[in-house]
């Protein structure tokens, strides 16, 4: 019996995931600026949508009141951890394909994780990243002033994102000397620095159709968190993304690994697919974090 109970958990290769917490707020007083009046936040996948690996994707979309949800890795000691950030063309967000699914994979390599529901779409007055790099801000810096209750190392506090929920990652790997809204909390006052960065298929890092420039947004200094980059050289949303990233990272002498794979398109989140080789991303990505000494 105790075996066939330890197989039913290790189906597809991953341990039973620990019990997510309740989401919660990310802003207690209120989001900066106040909130967009979108209507009520909702599912807006249809039938014509793709399918992912068989499956529908939930496609979240009128996202105004962000959150973040934390899933334990269990165990005793301190855990790593990581932030996710779905992405969608910060128009939605793929919650479970680049979410849920994730935290859950986090969970089976012992590491914890931190869902953030960042706001979207973009106001038409500001830059399509500003109120979700307010939120990867204080996600981050909410995470580390939760470390003691949540059992998690503070010094191993981490950020992973897919497409435009990779450009954020990139985004809060330079900009975290400086909040960009005014503190709310003692939350506030904890570094929002990744120590590792995972972009998986990012977008926009590119400097539009200047595919060899780095876009102007995106900082890269020698404090850069360690990086491990995947894209696909078919990806409509273009390969150079990761391509200019990790070059600005290998100038400045940040670790970087960088994994290119010929076929697979975009979007794939972490569901295995024979047809899309790139899918075996999550071995790679595991494998790294152990040479780093991240994981357990």
């Amino acid at each position: 019996m105790i075996r066939l109970v330890l197989a039913l958990m290790t189906i597809g290769g991953l341990a039973a995931a620990s019990t997510p917490q309740s989401p919660m707020p990310l802003w207690p007083k209120g989001v900066p600026g106040g909130k967009q009046d979108l209507g009520a936040e909702k599912d807006t996948t249809t039938a014509k949508d793709n399918l992912v690996g068989g499956r529908a994707v939930i496609r979240t979309g009128n996202v105004t009141e962000p959150t973040l949800t934390f899933y334990p890795a269990g165990g005793s000691g301190e855990a790593p951890v990581v932030v996710v950030f779905p992405g969608g063309g910060y128009r939605i967000l793929a919650l479970d394909l680049e979410g849920t699914e994730i935290c859950e994979w986090l969970n089976s390599l012992g590491v914890s994780a931190a869902l953030v529901k960042y706001r979207v779409p973009e106001p038409a007055n500001m830059e399509r990243y500003a109120e979700p790099l307010q939120d990867a801000q204080r996600a981050v810096g909410v995470v580390r002033a939760h470390a003691a209750e949540w059992h998690i190392d503070p010094k191993k506090v981490g950020v992973l994102g897919f497409s435009a929920g990779g450009h954020l990652s990139a985004m809060i790997s330079g900009h975290y000397e400086k909040r960009t809204y005014e503190a709310q909390d003692s939350a506030d006052q904890m570094s929002c620095r990744p120590d590792f960065a995972i972009l998986i298929y990012p977008a926009y890092l590119a400097a539009g159709t200047k595919l060899d420039e780095l876009a102007p947004e995106v900082k890269v200094t020698a404090d850069s968190p360690p990086t491990f980059l995947v894209q696909t050289e078919d990806d409509p949303v273009h390969v150079e993304n990761s391509l200019v990233y990790y070059r600005a990272l290998k100038d400045v002498k940040v670790p970087a690994e960088m994994h290119i794979f010929s076929t697979g398109g975009h979007g794939y989140g972490m569901r295995p697919d024979p047809a899309k080789p790139v899918t075996v991303w999550p071995k790679l990505a595991e494998a790294w974090l152990k040479a780093r000494q991240i994981s357990r």
